[in-house]
């Protein structure tokens, strides 16, 4: 059903694109901190000789920047309406329709994030671009690796903000979940500061026990080159891989929340 997924879509670009003014104010304020982070880290590099964890001033920059254009793009802040849905009940009818909810969520989250990548995105790196100057790739597929990174972004985010939303079935009040996510998906993912400065071994165990690098951490790396194409290739490679695996959680998880539902209806 190819029509359906790009009808979906469609409606999430064209749900989040009514509220322009919202657009406007969230990549003013994504401009704002992107100022107050770059200094502070090109101060810390210039104290540390020119380099923080390996990224030298460009990539810095780049790094903070092109993070402050994901920062919407990704969207770990936001939950879907999902545990509202199931608090009220009108849960129900999205489970009787020919569509899985899971899809129904993703292709419309989907929308959402070309919105932002055509709106909260481009404006932070323009301003960044010529307020500093941003690293140059040196390698040609870094642009399209770039993109792709950043679509697994997605989808491993949505992912896991799909599975909090799924625990409304058995807590009904979800918002101390909603706030440990989003404290732990900030500094885990790279997104408050890069994670190589970090002790190694905390470092290696978020890489590989945890999908939180894989939102923030995983793309930018990928755009400055930090290790080369070789590594890029690598933490896609691992991207994709939670992807899968937390696609295949979230309908296992869903299976045992209808059941639930179905034990809670009598």
């Amino acid at each position: 059903m190819p029509h359906v997924q790009v009808a979906l879509a469609a409606a999430g670009f064209r749900r989040y694109a009514t509220y322009r003014q919202a657009a406007l104010a969230g990549a003013f304020t994504n401009v704002v901190f992107g100022f107050m982070r770059c200094y502070i880290l090109l101060v810390v590099a210039a104290q540390a000789g020119g380099s923080v964890g390996g990224y030298t001033g460009p990539q810095l920059v780049s790094y903070v920047w092109l993070g402050q254009g994901l920062l919407a793009v990704v969207n770990s802040w936001t939950q879907l309406d999902l545990a509202e849905r199931v608090r009220t009940g009108d849960v129900v009818a999205d489970l009787l329709r020919p569509i899985n909810p899971l899809w129904t969520y993703l292709w419309t989250d989907l929308g959402r994030a070309g919105f932002a990548m055509v709106t909260r995105f481009i404006v932070p790196v323009v301003v960044g671009a010529i307020a500093f100057g941003l690293y140059v790739p040196r390698h040609l597929l870094t642009y399209p690796l770039f993109l792709v990174s950043t679509a697994l972004a997605v989808l491993v985010c949505f992912a896991c903000r799909y599975l909090i939303s799924l625990t409304a079935f058995w807590m009904l009040d979800i918002r101390g979940v909603t706030m440990f996510w989003v404290f732990v998906s900030g500094a885990a993912s790279g997104l408050y500061f890069p994670l190589a400065i970090l002790p190694g071994w905390l470092s290696a165990v978020l890489w590989v026990a945890t999908p939180f690098p894989a939102l923030m951490q995983a793309p930018l790396d990928v755009a400055v080159e930090r290790g080369g194409l070789a590594h890029g290739l690598l933490v896609t490679g691992g991207q994709l891989v939670w992807v899968v695996l937390l696609l295949l959680a979230c309908r296992w998880v869903q299976h045992n929340a209808v059941r639930k539902l179905v034990v809670q209806g009598g």
